[in-house]
């Protein structure tokens, strides 16, 4: 017997017992072997019947998170209809390795339709589609060649991901973490350091960033050199003038 739309049934003493008097329909009948199927559900409106209708494509919705997996979280919109947000579609700048590094159970979140297919009785959603995706405009945002500024998160090997103000990541390969020689990642920065970079390559295909501490104080240094020669120089051309004024009021 099919007896809810909205409930996985796995024991029909979930909705009823001995004895109770039920409304049900006839679904099928099989004389040869003597038996007649019935639904209790068939009797109850099937809410996905109007999804479509309810929960149009690109429609805000809120849900609550009901189930975590390695691939995604599914959600119920209503009592009998869930959903599914895809790892890949939690956060444009979040490597998410799993669902509970961004969600728990229960959590009420706001998602909107993706797709629809009623057949399956399957409807994706996004929760990173509500924003404005920024990779999209990283270019404009920090050129090549601006400098920025952001909190070292992980230290590897290889160099150093520091995360800018706008929450994405970008990476100090361990070539371009400093001017000066030194001999591992951990003698220049650490965890939780904040540091001001520039950036020298950008790839919003692969989303990732190439920042370099090193250009950034090449730079300061030669802008260091530069104001110590203009100073050096404004002294000895003050020092001159004094010297003819001297000279000329010797002379008088």
């Amino acid at each position: 017997m099919q007896m809810s739309w909205v409930k996985n049934i796995t024991d029909p003493s979930e909705v009823v017992k001995k004895g109770d008097e039920v409304e049900a329909i006839v679904l099928s009948v099989q004389k040869e072997e003597g038996k007649i199927s019935l639904g209790i559900k068939q009797t109850e409106h099937n809410p996905w019947d109007d999804v479509e209708n309810k929960y149009p494509l690109s429609t805000n919705v809120k849900a609550e998170i009901r189930t975590l997996t390695n691939y995604g979280a599914f959600v119920e919109l209503e009592p009998g209809v869930e959903g599914l947000i895809h790892i890949s579609d939690l956060s444009w700048i979040k490597k998410v390795s799993h669902p509970s590094e961004v969600l728990k159970k229960g959590d009420i979140v706001d998602a909107i339709i993706l797709s629809i297919d009623k057949e399956s009785k399957k409807i994706t959603l996004g929760v990173k589609q509500l924003t404005t995706n920024p990779w999209e405009s990283i270019e404009k945002i920090m050129p090549v060649g601006s400098l920025v500024s952001g909190i070292v998160t992980k230290i590897t090997a290889f160099g150093a991901f520091v995360e800018l103000d706008s929450g994405i990541e970008g990476l100090i390969h361990v070539t371009e973490l400093s001017d000066q020689a030194f001999g591992k990642v951990e003698d220049v920065v650490s965890k939780g350091d904040e540091v001001t970079a520039k950036v020298i390559k950008l790839d919003p295909e692969h989303k990732k960033i190439a920042l370099s501490i090193k250009d950034y104080l090449v730079e300061q240094n030669q802008e260091n050199r530069d104001d110590i020669v203009v100073t050096k120089q404004k002294q000895s051309d003050e020092t001159k003038e004094r010297n003819e004024l001297d000279e000329q009021s010797n002379q008088s």
